[in-house]
């Protein structure tokens, strides 16, 4: 059993402390905001997880997983102390290291004897020889010695228990072989793949997986755009690509684009890196446009059908910017929903779990509803933003009954075409054949 503190319950530091306390480790989960401690200590989870609030009552509940706001006390209490706070995106575009450099200095202060330093959060490269630099200069005790860890993470929000569980790898970068295999040694109930490396590599890896990502996801909605103006199915093109061992098929959907709280931070941030190092990252930036733009193909189509948005009623289903979960960071509904109330349409949304964090980020007068089909209802187009499950089993005959006009622009490529044609739906998806377009153009004419 190790003794561990994770500064920061985020998203990362609490899914991580979780798990490493599921194993067996002592984890005090620690973060200056009272607020959020007073509810973990109260039972409730702030994020939305799936498994994620049964596994951390559980091990609370069991004395293995303690949450405080008294975060020197819990540095001086562990061996191995894990960074795990926010890098939110700055108006340049490169990560904001405030909190990091916050913790370090608070760690520094609190080196009651060695300890392993752990930057879970994502950094930019060379963040690893900075915070050794902040928490040198703040020791108290200067004849205390520490070690300075990378271990980024890959957690997927929606699934991030079994991906912490079940881990694909483990990226631990460190100048201290004795220090690396100890964390190396932490992550061995995971059954996962170890990679040990330099600070520098470990930090570069967790960019350059995450903005690769990001370069297939725009890479096939490009694809799409141009199947829609060929006559091609993107989906039935992404199957072959995938078929190629050297390609893949994951990260191959055609849809409205990525977003969420890892790959447009981490694209931007990179980019930035790269500019600030001299090198013009044309390739990166291409990507990042076309992300931007993808999320406009919705009002495209949606005034191709209608011929106008003014007076209309648009139902929005799904805000999150994924199924199973809460995040609306970089959400497409917080680009759609106001350009839409923009132009003049009454806009009614539903989401299972996300109406309330939208509720906040939205305009007023948008309307939330408890269903789909209640969202659908008397409207004149309805948009698929998320594929939450209780968007793909709606009941499709009851929707397009309660519609004033069958019309549905979907997003996420949710349904097979042939299925909502037998509906009679006039349906458009991304990079994919419309069904009964014909008609959806006499109809917007008539209006």
């Amino acid at each position: 059993m190790r003794k561990i503190t994770v500064i920061g319950t985020g998203y990362v530091g609490l899914v991580s402390g979780t798990c490493f306390a599921e194993v067996g480790n002592r984890v005090i989960c620690c973060d200056v905001d009272q607020r959020k401690i007073d509810l973990l200590n109260d039972g409730v989870i702030p994020i939305y997880e799936p498994g994620l609030e049964e596994m951390a009552l559980r091990n609370k509940s069991e004395g293995r997983l303690l949450f405080t706001t008294e975060v020197g006390e819990a540095i001086e209490a562990s061996d191995i102390v894990y960074i795990a706070v926010g890098t939110p995106m700055s108006e340049t575009g490169e990560a904001d290291m405030r909190y990091v450099m916050s913790a370090a200095k608070k760690i520094g202060e609190h080196l009651n004897d060695h300890k392993i330093i752990v930057n879970k959060s994502t950094v930019p490269v060379g963040t690893g020889e900075l915070v050794r630099e902040v928490v040198q200069a703040n020791k108290k005790y200067p004849w205390t010695s520490f070690d300075v860890v990378s271990n980024p993470e890959f957690l997927r929000e929606g699934t991030a228990l079994s991906d912490c569980m079940n881990m694909d790898r483990a990226i631990i970068g460190s100048d201290n072989p004795e220090a690396a295999e100890q964390i190396a040694q932490l992550h061995a109930p995971f059954n996962t793949r170890i990679f040990k490396t330099d600070l520098e590599s470990a930090e570069m890896i967790k960019y350059a997986a995450n903005t690769f990502l990001a370069t297939k996801i725009s890479f096939i909605n490009a694809i799409a755009n141009i199947c829609e103006k060929v006559g091609a199915d993107v989906e039935d093109v992404a199957k072959g690509m995938g078929m190629d061992s050297r390609i893949g098929e994951k990260f191959l959907q055609a849809g409205i684009g990525y977003g969420g709280s890892c790959f447009p931070k981490d694209t931007y941030a990179l980019a930035h890196i790269a500019d600030k190092s001299g090198y013009d990252f044309e390739l990166l930036k291409s990507v990042i446009k076309t992300n931007q733009r993808q999320r406009y193909v919705v009002m495209d189509k949606l005034r191709e059908t209608l011929g106008g948005l003014a007076g209309k009623q648009i139902a929005v289903l799904g805000l999150a910017f994924k199924p199973n979960t809460d995040d609306m960071r970089e959400a497409p509904s917080l680009t759609i929903i106001p350009e839409l109330l923009k132009q003049g349409a009454v806009v009614r949304t539903f989401d299972p779990i996300a109406a309330e964090a939208a509720r906040k980020l939205l305009p007023a007068d948008v309307a939330y509803m408890e269903s789909a089909e209640l969202a659908a209802a008397g409207c004149d187009a309805c948009v698929i933003l998320t594929e939450w499950n209780e968007v793909l089993t709606m009941d499709l005959a009851k929707v397009r009954d309660r519609m004033k006009q069958p019309i549905i622009i979907d997003g996420r490529n949710s349904f097979d075409p042939k299925v909502m044609e037998q509906h009679g739906f006039v349906y458009y998806s991304v990079g994919r054949r419309p069904v009964n377009r014909l008609e959806a153009e006499r109809k917007s004419v008539n209006l």
